[in-house]
């Protein structure tokens, strides 16, 4: 009699699952009634983040003027399941009073961390990673067609300076910084998905809490050289009609022309904004990572952005969406910093004959000078009153 019993409920069960009518009645119905009953398609939009109505649930939430106090309804001592009580936190109406004092300490719920964890470990790592063996492959079959640039007719054999000591020292302290924040920087934001199963989870934990440390203090040195580098070069640097020359003839580097340049062309004029407004960012981002109660960036950016454009971002943040943000705004900048700069490496040391002697001995051959800078030779050969030093 029990099994009968049972098949005829499990038969009964399967009906209005399977009863679309049912389902339907379900999700159309007042559910206010109910305490915001929710139905699985709620729930399975939720989990894939779509867009739900929620107003059934946020707009019943008793009446808080004769509601007890939060503290009674979540008690220490296994506090009473209110519905009420839980969806006013959750829509942050409830009067909520914590004995912490932090700035975050009032914020129960926040759920943001999801939808960050998954932009973090899927289209972030995906695209910045594809981003970085794309430029470095790019540059590999450029290498294999074009070669290497060389000097046209050979170094001349005496050199001219063309980096005071002070200037090479700032570019490599803003370069080396840069390398080992990009490498700890991987490190730490792909290394749960790449090294773990190499290493194992203690290596990995021991090499990931090593590159937090090394990431957040060489900071300091990188916006130092960036501080640096941007006071001596920034006036050389300034765009003119020069560079659009530069630019409209490839800057020698696809054809064998050398446009007329001073002492920065057009290539290292973009290399140079780029490497200053992204660095600016990306320490921006890093420092409210740093410091995110003193720090916080995003609110009071997206109310400009509201303010000028008319847009509807979201103006009031809590701690954790700030962070969030911050995170995600700095990845995305670190990744485009070392597509150019990886460009400019390869520039810099096999791409082209001599230039790496500018910052390598801060002297270079007079004739690589003349073809690729023949203007700021030439202003330097008025001031000195002769044809260059070797």
């Amino acid at each position: 009699m029990n099994l009968k019993l049972l098949g005829a409920a499990l038969v009964v069960l399967a009906t209005l699952v399977s009863n679309p009518l049912w389902a339907e009645e379900a999700s159309a119905g007042d559910r206010t009634a109910t305490g915001g009953a929710q139905t699985l398609e709620d729930i399975m939009a939720r989990q894939e983040q779509l867009k739900v109505d929620e107003s059934f649930r946020s707009e019943n939430l008793g009446d808080p003027a004769n509601a007890a106090p939060s503290t009674d309804q979540l008690g220490t001592n296994g506090g009473l399941s209110n519905s009420d009580v839980y969806r006013a936190i959750r829509y942050n109406e409830a009067d909520v009073r914590t004995q912490a004092r932090t700035p975050a300490a009032t914020v129960l719920i926040q759920d943001g961390g999801m939808p960050w964890y998954k932009l973090r470990e899927g289209p972030l790592i995906t695209y910045g990673g594809l981003a970085l063996l794309g430029i470095i492959a790019l540059l590999a079959v450029f290498y294999l067609i074009r070669g290497r640039i060389k000097i046209d007719g050979g170094p001349a054999g005496t050199t001219i300076e063309r980096f005071k000591a002070i200037e090479r020292f700032g570019h490599w302290l803003l370069a080396g910084s840069f390398i080992a924040l990009g490498i700890t920087g991987l490190i730490t934001l792909m290394g749960r998905s790449f090294l773990i199963p190499v290493l194992g989870p203690e290596a990995y934990a021991t090499l990931a809490a090593g590159s937090k440390w090394l990431h957040n203090n060489i900071a300091w040195a990188f916006m130092l050289g960036l501080v640096m580098t941007f006071s001596m070069w920034v006036v050389h640097n300034i765009p003119n009609k020069l560079d659009w020359q530069w630019i409209k003839a490839g800057g020698g580097i696809f054809t064998k022309s050398h446009p007329p340049a001073k002492k920065f062309n057009a290539g290292q004029k973009i290399i140079f904004w780029t490497v200053m407004l992204l660095g600016f960012s990306v320490s921006l981002s890093g420092l409210s990572l740093l410091f995110p109660f003193e720090m916080p960036m995003f609110a009071k950016t997206f109310g400009i952005i509201n303010s000028v454009l008319g847009t509807d971002l979201p103006a009031v943040l809590a701690p954790h969406e700030e962070m969030q943000y911050a995170n995600i705004w700095h990845s995305i900048v670190a990744f485009v910093m070392m597509v150019a700069i990886i460009a400019h490496i390869y520039i810099g040391s096999v791409g082209m004959e001599g230039a790496f002697d500018a910052m390598g001995k801060g002297h270079v051959d007079l004739e690589w000078a003349r073809q690729h800078h023949d203007l700021w030779v030439a202003e330097v050969e008025a001031k000195q009153g002769k044809g260059g030093s070797s």
